[in-house]
């Protein structure tokens, strides 16, 4: 073999420092032939670098920005319907007579000012009820830094009537879209019948920060339908609302931090439920994605929990002046954080103070009660409160009411177990007493807290006559909220965003 090489006749390429390509030893037409040969290579390179390079041209293509305002779109949904996946509506200081529907994943909604972004229900009761903004079923979209007010219910109780919505899907049991996300908004009432504030069903992912709401019949924000949310809410103000936050069947990764909670009737009350917002429970622990029981059990005060309530201010929940609904007006009042058939929260480090019932009230829920056939005896399970201040809760001076109050084995159930309160600062009344000791953390299982006693049963019922008792008026709009500081942070160059 080597000899055969050493003597072969084939040419050889040499290229020489500082020298053009040649070709030693081959024939002039051989020669023409091996340079074409290289010339079309050298082509199909070129061909295939521009193709690559207008590729990504194409891709660094800027997103489309729609103006909302003098001389672009004279209207809010004009500016959504134009726009596709990726784009953003920027909205000019205004006040827009309007109902938006948003159903184009992948959009940033953003205005130029969040208190002089205004859109404005006007108050106005139509059939069926309206919402200021809803996003149905699509994935990833923002809202920052605007105020939506006085959209109203076609009654208490009736649909819709929502400020701002991330729907998936009410009603259905499936999560419907995954990606909400809401930043510097301003969401309030001041009549009787506006629903939900700041608001989201049946989706996982996504957070509210920098958000205010306030003159709500249910609730300031919501979360429901997500048995594992995998959601966070900070940096809110919730005031003047039947409830503060209410999550009905949200659970799993939720977190609720940072944030003041006063002046409602009830502060924070996650919550199970039935038959709305499928499916139950609410369920705070890590594993609450593999549960599919209604009414899980834990064997153990020592499980993972990935619902925790911490850094909150939640003080002064006593209005009994705000709106109200058949729901709401259901719920006790003058809780901090009200725990109605909950299974796995952990609640610590809040500083919980002021709260005329309880500060924090725990306890067993029949729902729907009196009982019927459909009913599901939720359960207070697995829950951890631990090194929150409390102080001036239970100034009411009722049986039962103080800093903790846990009622269990009401009705018949004896599953209301594994509950446990720890390293609390607590200078007022808990039930049972001496929480601490036969409930504390360091037990490895704690019993039902009052197994066969029906006197928290009468409690529970005396708080909600009195709820239901109340006189509602509208609620007073809020000061300006800190706007976002630079709403141009991010967005595509378009004349309101030159850089």
């Amino acid at each position: 073999m080597r000899s055969m090489l050493q003597h072969s006749s084939a040419p050889q390429v040499h290229r020489a420092p500082g020298r053009s390509l040649h070709v030693k030893g081959a024939e002039p037409h051989r020669r023409r032939r091996l340079l074409a040969t290289v010339l079309v290579a050298a082509i199909a390179l070129t061909v295939a670098l521009a193709a690559i390079f207008a590729s990504s041209a194409h891709a660094a293509v800027p997103a489309a920005v729609n103006i909302v305002g003098p001389g672009h779109y004279a209207r809010i949904q004009e500016a959504v319907n134009a726009s596709s996946p990726g784009g953003w509506v920027l909205i000019e200081p205004g006040v827009y007579d309007e109902s938006v529907r948003v159903t184009t994943p992948d959009l940033h909604i953003r205005g130029m000012s969040r208190n002089a972004v205004i859109i404005d229900g006007q108050g106005l009761s139509v059939p069926g009820g309206r919402n200021g903004i809803e996003v149905y079923k699509a994935d990833d979209v923002w809202i920052e830094n605007l105020t939506v007010r006085n959209f109203e219910r076609e009654s208490q109780n009736g649909a819709n009537g929502n400020a701002i919505w991330w729907n998936g899907g009410s009603g259905s049991g499936q999560i419907g879209a995954r990606g909400w996300w809401g930043r510097y908004l301003t969401a309030y009432d001041t009549g009787l019948d506006g629903g939900y504030g700041i608001f989201t069903s049946n989706e996982t992912e996504g957070s509210f920060e920098d958000v205010y709401a306030s003159g709500f019949n249910d609730s300031g924000i919501y979360v429901g339908a997500c048995r594992d949310c995998y959601a966070r809410i900070a940096n809110a103000i919730v005031e003047d609302n039947a409830v503060g936050y209410s999550g009905s069947n949200a659970g799993g990764h939720l977190i609720i931090e940072r944030s003041l909670f006063r002046h409602n009737s009830a502060g924070i009350v996650p919550n199970s439920e039935n038959p709305g917002d499928p499916p139950p429970p609410q369920d705070g622990a890590c594993s609450s994605g593999e549960n599919s029981s209604p009414t899980p059990t834990f064997s153990t005060t020592r499980i993972a929990r990935c619902t925790i309530i911490r850094y909150n201010a939640v003080v002064e929940n006593n209005n009994l002046s705000t709106p109200a609904n058949d729901s709401t007006l259901k719920a006790p009042w003058g809780v901090g954080v009200e725990l109605p058939g909950t299974y796995a929260d952990l609640i610590t480090r809040n500083l919980i103070a002021g709260n005329a019932s309880d500060g924090v009230l725990g306890f067993e829920y029949p729902n729907p009660f009196p009982p019927t056939a459909e009913t599901i005896f939720f359960q207070l399970a697995g829950n951890r409160i631990s090194e929150n201040l409390f102080f001036g809760n239970g100034t009411g001076g009722e049986p039962f009411s103080g800093d903790v109050t846990l009622a269990g084995g009401l009705f018949g159930q004896q599953l209301s177990t594994n509950n446990c309160v720890s390293y609390n600062l607590m200078p007022d009344p808990t039930f049972p007493e001496a929480i601490e000791g036969t409930w504390g953390c360091q037990n490895e299982t704690t019993p039902n807290p009052s197994p066969g006693n029906l006197e928290p049963v009468g409690y529970l019922l005396a708080l909600q006559e009195a709820s239901e008792s109340r006189r509602s008026v509208p609620q007073p709009p809020p000061p300006p909220q800190p706007t976002m500081p630079d709403p141009c942070a991010g967005v595509p160059a378009n004349p309101l965003c030159r850089r």
